[in-house]
């Protein structure tokens, strides 16, 4: 196991196939949050490194651009093995910088991110790179540079969705992962280098959003933007891309509903809700944080609801007891006590949990699961992500209604939809206006398109659709 005196600080980042020294700021602490001790640290890169790191792409695009996709194919499985080879270390490592229990990181945020570029060499043998449409031979080509902007809350899962596609595509990649949670992205760079990939295909620049993140987002010889964050920080990438007209494709926040229908097993249902809200404590976009239950059947609900949250018991991320790992930072976690707040100030019931430490953890940025009932639509906690273990249970009078609470927020990124009648299920969810559906709880499916409507963003990730996201359509007329 993994401490945090293995972990080490960072002085270069990767660009153009070296590992450089970066100049003019200052270096970026990484603090573990369940100690709220700093454990390394990372360069704070400039403007400058973010033209260096361009233009090396820019360079590489050509060359890369044009090698044999089977050539291709072989580079990007050998990274999923180099990073296979270090996944418990990668587990550990995450486990400190997020927070999320050793376990759950080595299944999901390690097992995810490895499995997008284990899958990409036979994502890439689905595409049509080319096709006859009449007296016209359409190709697909790699759109360019593509700038990847990613966030803190699955780190290596969203960098492996965004630079596996991208590799597999034939673009080259300027990626900017999250301050907050940087470490794995180290890892990955060196399992790049190891796999032997040419000199700028790849390349990591470190440092905040609004230095780097713009940076890379205006940069005019960037030919697309791939970014994963706060719906705010995504209208600003939006604005700056927009000056070059470049693409942007988008994932950002979510308040997604989980609808239990009339007929749905709530001894079934009503865990699996409280799980799905919690997961990576509740930091999670696609967090099912919304719970619309019958009101006939509302004080069932509400009783397993609060023994399921109670359940999940907060504390260290290396004991196998955790359920629940701490917020990422000082800052998440009084953006979450300020939401609890908020929901007791307009109304809502409070069923357990509130914004006070967990007993005996006043050290380390936990938050006690929380559950909120009686909460109405225009309820801030009803509208707002809040990214953190709070679930709100709304009541409703009919499935017409159900479908109108749903929709009634500014987001679409996912849902989830429960029945006795599966059918009945599935023509709910055709009517919610959101771009991923669990029908009965459903397994997460790493290869289906994931995205959002409305203010979740636009475009898709993963499988096959996160690769043709990184290509642009030619025609030729014979």
């Amino acid at each position: 196991m993994a401490t945090a005196a293995e972990l080490r600080a960072r002085e270069t980042v990767y660009i153009g196939g070296e590992w450089v020294e970066p100049g003019g700021a200052d270096p970026l602490a990484v603090v573990n949050p369940a100690t709220e001790e700093e454990i390394a640290t990372v360069p704070g890169c400039t403007p400058v490194e973010v033209d260096r790191a361009v233009e090396a792409a820019r360079a590489a695009f050509e060359g890369w651009s044009q090698t044999p996709r089977e050539e291709r194919a072989r580079l990007i499985g050998a990274i999923a093995a180099n990073l296979n080879e270090r996944a418990d270390e990668l587990a550990a490592m995450i486990a400190q910088e997020l927070g999320m229990p050793l376990k759950l990181s080595r299944m999901i945020q390690v097992g995810l991110g490895i499995n997008h570029f284990a899958a990409m060499p036979g994502l890439m043998e689905e595409v049509a790179w080319e096709e006859e449409v009449g007296n016209s031979r359409v190709l697909r080509e790699p759109i360019g540079v593509v700038g990847a902007i990613t966030p803190w809350n699955y780190p290596l899962n969203q960098i492996g969705a965004k630079v596996a596609a991208a590799l597999g595509a034939g673009c080259t990649v300027v990626l900017k992962p999250s301050e907050v949670v940087p470490l794995n992205a180290f890892a990955l760079a060196e399992a790049i280098e190891a796999a032997g990939l040419p000199p700028g295909v790849f390349n990591l620049v470190t440092g905040t959003g609004p230095v780097v993140g713009e940076a890379i987002a205006a940069h005019p010889g960037v030919d697309m933007v791939s970014f994963t964050g706060s719906t705010r920080a995504g209208r600003r990438v939006s604005e700056l891309a927009a000056e070059t007209v470049k693409p942007v494709a988008m994932e950002l926040g979510g308040k997604s509903p989980n609808v239990l229908l009339d007929d749905a097993d709530l001894a079934k249902a009503v865990p699996d809700g409280v799980a799905k809200c919690f997961l990576n404590s509740g930091q999670t976009c696609s967090a099912l944080t919304r719970m619309l239950v019958p009101r006939q059947r509302l004080r069932e609900a509400e009783e397993i609801a609060k023994a399921a949250a109670e359940s999940f018991s907060p504390g260290d991320p290396f004991d196998e007891a955790t359920r629940l790992g701490p917020l990422v930072s000082a800052t998440q976690r009084e953006r979450v006590r300020g939401y609890i707040g908020k929901g007791i100030e307009e109304g809502a019931r409070l069923l357990t949990g509130g914004a006070e430490a967990p007993a005996g953890l006043e050290r380390g940025y936990f938050v006690r699961p929380t559950v909120f009932s009686e909460v109405e639509p225009e309820m801030t906690i009803a509208q707002e992500e809040i990214f953190g273990p709070v679930l709100a249970i709304q009541p409703y009078e009919g499935e017409e209604d159900a479908v109108r609470i749903a929709n009634s927020t500014a987001y679409g990124l996912a849902g989830g939809v429960w029945s006795a009648d599966r059918d009945r299920a599935i023509g709910v969810a055709k009517r919610l206006r959101t771009g991923q559906i669990e029908i009965n709880g459903g397994a997460f499916n790493p290869l289906a398109p994931f995205g959002g409507f409305g203010q979740s963003g636009h475009g898709r990730e993963n499988g096959r659709f996160g690769l043709e996201e990184m290509l642009q359509v030619k025609s030729l007329q014979l």
